[in-house]
Order: C-alpha cells, then sequence, then structure tokens
C-alpha cells in the first residue's frame, strides 16, 4: 500500500504496529480487515461475491473428487464386479465405498503436497483437511448411485451425476471456510 513503509505484525500477542506517512486510520484498517484480519473487533464482511475465492474453492473441490473419487468408484466397482456374492448390502458397500474414498483422498493430497513439504508434514497436513467436505462430497455422490440406480452400482449413465453432485455439495462450504478464515481444505 502506497503509504506504508514498515508493518510489525506479532500473532501471538494479535498486534500489529503499521509505519506510513499520511495513511488515513480508516484506509489502513480496511486494507488489513481485507487481509483476513480483525481491527477494532471488526473484520471484513462475508459476502458471496469473490470470484477468485470461488475459483480457488473450485480447484480444491477438484482436487478433493478426484481423490474421492478413486476410492468411491474403486470400491463399488470391485464389489459389482469382483466380489459379487460377498453378501453384503449396497448401505455396507457404500460405507465402505466413502471411507475408503476420504483414504484415498487424504492420500492423493499427501502426494500433492511433498513437493512443497517433508512426507510426515504432508501427511498431516491432509489428515487436518476438512472431513465436514469430503464426508458431504462423499455422501452426495453415493446418495445420487443410490437414488439413481438402486445400490451401489457403477453404470456409465450414473459416473458424471455422481460426480457433478460430488463437486457441488461442498464447494459453497469449501468458498465460506476460503473466504471466512483463509482456510483451504485442500
Amino acid at each position: 500500500m502506497s503509504g506504508v513503509s514498515a508493518a510489525e505484525v506479532s500473532h501471538e500477542d494479535g498486534i500489529a504496529v503499521i509505519s506510513h506517512d499520511g495513511v488515513s486510520r480508516d484506509l489502513l484498517s480496511g486494507a488489513v480487515r481485507s487481509a483476513g484480519y480483525t481491527v477494532d473487533g471488526r473484520s471484513e464482511d462475508f459476502h458471496w461475491g469473490d470470484s477468485s475465492v470461488w475459483r480457488q474453492s473450485a480447484n480444491n473441490t477438484k482436487w478433493c473428487l478426484i481423490g474421492c473419487s478413486i476410492g468411491d468408484f474403486g470400491t463399488i466397482a470391485a464389489f459389482q464386479f469382483v466380489f459379487t456374492d460377498s453378501g453384503w448390502n449396497a448401505m455396507m458397500i457404500m460405507a465402505l465405498a466413502m471411507f475408503n474414498g476420504i483414504l484415498t483422498s487424504i492420500a492423493l493430497e499427501t502426494y500433492i503436497l511433498l513437493s512443497q513439504m517433508p512426507l510426515n508434514e504432508a501427511f498431516r497436513v491432509a489428515i487436518g483437511m476438512s472431513l465436514i467436505s469430503m464426508l458431504s462430497m462423499e455422501a452426495a455422490m453415493n446418495i445420487v448411485d443410490l437414488v439413481l440406480t438402486g445400490g451401489a452400482k457403477l453404470t456409465w449413465w450414473v459416473i458424471a451425476p455422481m460426480l457433478i453432485a460430488g463437486f457441488l455439495t461442498p464447494w459453497p462450504y469449501n468458498y465460506w471456510r476460503l473466504k471466512k478464515y483463509g482456510v483451504a481444505c485442500h
């Protein structure tokens, strides 16, 4: 920001000291709030109209969808084509598919993060992702499968609706989390 010569921020004390030359308090406060911080007990008003946050949250949701779909579709396909006489009902298969989808999403995110950090830190970050987002995505995908096919079945025409529901369900939550807290689930 023009007119600001230095800024010292202490996250431990919750204090920032900004050195400036003639910048108004309102302008400084607005800039700090727009960066996600609180000034005098006020933060930036939340809104749903930030296109850059929608794009970033869509990208995050896409990676979650890829990871979840691998485990989910793989589990359903295994019971549909390999373990056909397992005795498992559709709900048991879907519960396992959701669990496996979350595991593969965490594995994919860990792999993606390896280029940025060591394995143990990448795994910790991946585990810390939002389970709300992953669970809602998995539930939406499996509900669509159940409603459209009557069970845990993969057909060529059900995959697209499952993916669309799996993407659209957590996307607003991912936007909210990123916009309000600056925290992405992926």
